[in-house]
């Protein structure tokens, strides 16, 4: 099922490997100092950055949810609750991200965290055979087809990016 180039063993790899869908694990050197930790995986790992998706936490009319976007742009906070049918939404706080999903800032997956949590996976991410995400920690990121990732989130796909 899973190909390992090395790492592994993540809430996400365990709930990708249960599900029963294929993976690959790529894992680089991940510097702290980094600015922006998409595009230090798209550069470590020589990627086009609108492959490389991060994962973002964001309240949507006081609910936490999920919005996945290419790495070479931003989200759009008003298509997102345009998506989701809310009046407003806005980026999470840095603790309650961590506290909900397991995960630390950096390293959030879209995938196994600690509660499923409504997701909206930015459509241009279906135009890709795959596409990268952190597997659950800084420094190792995961390839998945899309059309999986939207199937094992339970996610919506809608243009929230920009």
């Amino acid at each position: 099922m899973a190909k390992k180039e090395s790492g592994g063993g993540t809430p996400a790899t365990v709930a990708l490997t249960r599900a029963g869908i294929a993976f690959t694990l790529h894992e680089y050197a991940h510097d702290p100092r980094a600015e922006s930790f998409g595009l230090e995986a798209a550069d470590a790992l020589g990627l086009d950055p609108a492959r490389v998706l991060k994962t973002l936490m964001v309240t949507a009319d006081g609910r936490l949810v999920v919005a996945v976007v290419p790495v070479s742009g931003q989200l759009d906070l008003k298509a997102l609750a345009r998506a989701l049918g809310a009046a407003k939404a806005a980026m999470a706080e840095r603790g309650a991200a961590e506290r909900a999903t397991g995960y630390v800032v950096g390293g959030i997956s879209p995938v196994g965290q600690k509660r499923a949590h409504p997701t909206v996976v930015d459509s241009s991410a279906l135009d890709h055979a795959t596409v990268f995400v952190s597997a659950g920690r800084r420094g190792l990121d995961l390839e998945i087809a899309p059309a999986d990732l939207v199937r094992v989130t339970g996610a919506t796909t809608e243009r929230v990016g920009r």
